[in-house]
């Protein structure tokens, strides 16, 4: 998954990428975020919250890996969520994330 990391690395990089539970339910609503991406481990409210929000506002959701690991590819401490705020990062990562769970599968 070095692809996966890698490609959001640059989106943050690129300043197209937003963390926290808080900051992401806020760009849910706002209509900028394209992609979420929910860290495996995040607690259960969290996970809910975020999970109803995406579903409401028609934002496409993805859960994946664990809180250090996608805080660490965001570019800082654990996070549970991460916004991705472009149509073609967010395109690009989840491409990656679909052809690495049909290798697994």
């Amino acid at each position: 998954m070095n692809k996966f990391f890698g490609m959001l690395g640059l989106a943050k990089r690129a300043g197209k990428v937003s963390t926290g539970a808080f900051i992401c339910t806020k760009m849910i609503k706002s209509g900028r975020a394209k992609l979420i991406i929910l860290a495996g481990d995040a607690s259960e409210n969290t996970k809910k919250a975020i999970s109803d929000s995406c579903r409401f506002y028609n934002v496409r959701l993805i859960e994946y890996s664990d809180m250090a690991e996608l805080g660490h590819a965001a570019g800082g401490g654990e996070r549970a969520v991460v916004s991705v705020n472009d149509y073609n990062f967010a395109k690009a990562i989840l491409d990656i994330f679909i052809s690495c769970e049909t290798e697994k599968g």
